[in-house]
């Protein structure tokens, strides 16, 4: 291995959240600041919060609900229409 190419290893290194929590590890640079860590991330303390300021969701749900309506009327309409063709080809050939 070459010699002073690598950079310092700091066994002690400590990683300063904005929430206060610390933690120590090991790294190439003896102090972080972050703005987002373990202690304090939704995803990590379970207190998931939705914005829906917009309502996007709302509109979403809306938009899914009417495509929905929309396709089983489609189905409905094929439906009877294929009934009425079978019974027109009955009278036909009667």
């Amino acid at each position: 291995m070459k010699k002073d190419i690598h950079p310092k290893y700091y066994s002690d290194a400590k990683i300063i959240c904005a929430c206060g929590n610390t933690i120590e590890t090991g790294s190439t640079t003896q102090e972080m600041k972050v703005e987002v860590c373990s202690a304090c991330h939704p995803f990590y303390t379970g207190k998931k919060k939705v914005l829906d300021t917009t309502g996007r969701v709302d509109r979403f749900k809306k938009l899914s609900e009417k495509a929905a309506k929309k396709q089983s009327a489609k189905k409905v309409k094929k439906v009877k229409s294929v009934k009425k063709e079978k019974e027109a080809k009955k009278k036909n050939t009667k």
